[in-house]
């Protein structure tokens, strides 16, 4: 416990918020969606291997490494998974700052329900801040589970949805409506689209965001400690 109190601290400043995420569901895998018996039993042998020839602090980032190349990993390998899940959403409706699908999702809430519910993978709040998550992609390169950006709002990176393949994207567009599927090459999309992100484990959020998402990680261990 004391580790996790001195090493988390220093790391958010230094390291990508997957990473940060990956470390802290795999220190508590009750968090992780697909995290298993065994994986509970891996993870922390696994850490323990690395400690004695290298200080905490090193170990951790080495934890990190490894941790960031499988949840890349899973994001592409998965993105069936994804999209499915994604699809099960549609039609609920749109509300603003809502977080579950019983109450209603915004644009960026269901995306980050999604990625949370099928990956244990924690995204930034506000599609502005996706944005600077994972490497930037051309529209060329996109892939089944990328995200896509549009200026909705006369704001850049104003609106996020999912990539789902053919051209499609998947999205909780404004108030009044519901989860859609919409295409890229229709005229308001098109015209709005603002580029597209692949998680790969890096970002280049600022330390306030990132110190936001570690206290969000925390609130969401502390949760599942009291199920």
């Amino acid at each position: 416990m004391s580790f996790q109190k001195d090493l988390l601290p220093r790391i958010a400043k230094q390291v990508p918020l997957a990473l940060l995420t990956a470390f802290m569901l795999a220190m508590n895998p009750v968090m992780a969606v697909d995290a298993g018996p065994d994986a509970a039993k891996e993870a922390p042998a696994e850490l323990a291997k690395e400690t004695p020839k290298e200080s905490m602090f090193q170990a951790g980032k080495s934890y990190f490494a490894r941790v960031s190349d499988r949840l890349a990993d899973s994001v592409t390998g998965k993105s069936d998974e994804l999209i499915n899940r994604a699809m099960e959403v549609i039609g609920v409706r749109y509300r603003w700052d809502a977080e579950l699908p019983q109450s209603g999702l915004d644009g960026s809430s269901f995306v980050g329900y999604v990625f949370k519910d099928k990956l244990g993978f924690l995204l930034p709040r506000k599609s502005t801040q996706m944005s600077r998550v994972g490497k930037p992609i051309t529209r060329e390169e996109l892939q089944p589970g990328d995200l896509v950006f549009f200026n909705t709002m006369r704001l850049t990176f104003s609106h996020v949805g999912i990539y789902v393949g053919d051209n499609k994207f998947i999205h909780s567009p404004s108030k009044g409506t519901s989860v859609r599927v919409d295409d890229l090459g229709s005229l308001y999309w098109d015209k709005r689209f603002d580029g597209a992100r692949r998680l790969d484990g890096s970002d280049n959020l600022g330390d306030t965001e990132r110190q936001e998402l570690l206290n969000e990680v925390n609130k969401l261990k502390r949760k599942s400690r009291s199920l």
